[in-house]
C-alpha cells in the first residue's frame, strides 16, 4: 500500500482549547495515511499533501478573509481540500440557515440584520415576540460576540453592540430555555451516514456551550425523532460533506431546531465513541479514492 499524506490544518496556538484529532491518526495509519498538523499560516508546498483536512484552525473567525485565501490556494494545489470549499464558502456565513429554512427544514427563527442601529433594538423582541434573545455574527465561533439580551436593554451594553456589530452583519435569536436543563445536542454525520451523538449542557449561570466556557459533554442516544430531523437535514447538503456536525435545540412546543450546521472545522469529539474515529478515516479515505481516481 503507498503512503498518502495528509496535512491537518490547526491553528499556531491551541491555547486552552480542547481537541481530540489526535484520535484519528491510528487509524488513518491503518488506512496507509501519513498525517501532519499544519498551521494553516504557515504558508508551506500544499503539492506535498495528497488531501487537507480542515482540522482545527478556530482563530480563523477573526482572519476570514486571510482564511479563505489560503484554502484557494490549497484548492489550486494537487492536494485535496476536505471538506471541499464550495462547502466551506456556503458554510463560512450563517445566513445559509436562510437557504436551510426554506428547504422546509425547522431552525431556531433567526431575523438578520446588516449592521447595528440603536433603533432595531426593539424590533430584536418584538419580532419573536419575547423578551429575552440571543444575538451572533453571521461569522464568528465559540461563541464569541455572542450576547443575551433582556428587554430593555441598558446602555451599556448598547454601547457594547455599537461597537462590536456597527458595519457588521449580525442575527438574532430568541434564547432558547431548554438549552440551559436539557442542554443543545450534536449529531455528527460522516459522508452522510450518522456517526454518534453527545449533548453539552452549560455551567450554572451560563449559556454558552462549550468545553472552553465551561459546559458539560455527555454521550448520548440521539432522542426520539431528532435523528430524522438531522437525516434530513444532512440529506439536502450538496455536496455531500465528508464530516459535519448539526446542532439542535428543543423548541418551547417540543420540535427540534438546528441551530446550526458546522461544515468547516467542527469539533468531532471522536472521544465520545469508540468507534468515530475509525468512521471519521474510513469516510475521509473512501472520499480520497473516490475523487483521486477521477
Amino acid at each position: 500500500m503507498s503512503k498518502k499524506h495528509a496535512a491537518y490544518l490547526v491553528m499556531d496556538d491551541m491555547g486552552d482549547f480542547v481537541t481530540d484529532f489526535h484520535l484519528s491518526f491510528e487509524p488513518m495509519a491503518a488506512l496507509g495515511w501519513e498525517t501532519t498538523t499544519v498551521p494553516w499560516r504557515s504558508e508551506p508546498d500544499w503539492n506535498e499533501f495528497d488531501a487537507v483536512y480542515i482540522c482545527v484552525p478556530w482563530d480563523y473567525p477573526q482572519f476570514a478573509d486571510e482564511f479563505l485565501s489560503v484554502l484557494k490556494e490549497i484548492d489550486r494545489s494537487s492536494a485535496l481540500l476536505l471538506n471541499d470549499l464550495s462547502t466551506v464558502r456556503w458554510n463560512l456565513d450563517k445566513s445559509y440557515m436562510k437557504e436551510v429554512a426554506a428547504r422546509g427544514d425547522d431552525i431556531v427563527p433567526s431575523s438578520w440584520y446588516d449592521g447595528f442601529a440603536a433603533a432595531d433594538v426593539a424590533g430584536f423582541f418584538t419580532g419573536h415576540d419575547v423578551d429575552k434573545v440571543v444575538i451572533k455574527p453571521t461569522v464568528g465561533g465559540n461563541a464569541l460576540d455572542t450576547f443575551i439580551l433582556t428587554n430593555p436593554v441598558p446602555d451599556d451594553m448598547l454601547e457594547l453592540l455599537a461597537e462590536r456589530f456597527t458595519g457588521r452583519p449580525f442575527f438574532v435569536q430568541p434564547f432558547i430555555e431548554s438549552i440551559r436543563d436539557e442542554g443543545e445536542y450534536s449529531l455528527f454525520f460522516f459522508n452522510g451516514e450518522y456517526s454518534h451523538a453527545i449533548v453539552k449542557t452549560p455551567k450554572a449561570g451560563d449559556f454558552r456551550v462549550q468545553e472552553e466556557h465551561g459546559a458539560e459533554i455527555t454521550p448520548t442516544a440521539a432522542p426520539e425523532g431528532l435523528l430524522d430531523v438531522a437525516q434530513r437535514v444532512f440529506s439536502h447538503i450538496e455536496p455531500l460533506p465528508v464530516y459535519g456536525r448539526g446542532d439542535w435545540v428543543r423548541g418551547p412546543d417540543g420540535r427540534f431546531l438546528l441551530m446550526e450546521l458546522e461544515l468547516i472545522e467542527p469539533s468531532l469529539y471522536l472521544r465520545t465513541d469508540s468507534g468515530a474515529a475509525l468512521r471519521f478515516a474510513l469516510a475521509f479515505d473512501h472520499r480520497f479514492e473516490e475523487l483521486a481516481g477521477k
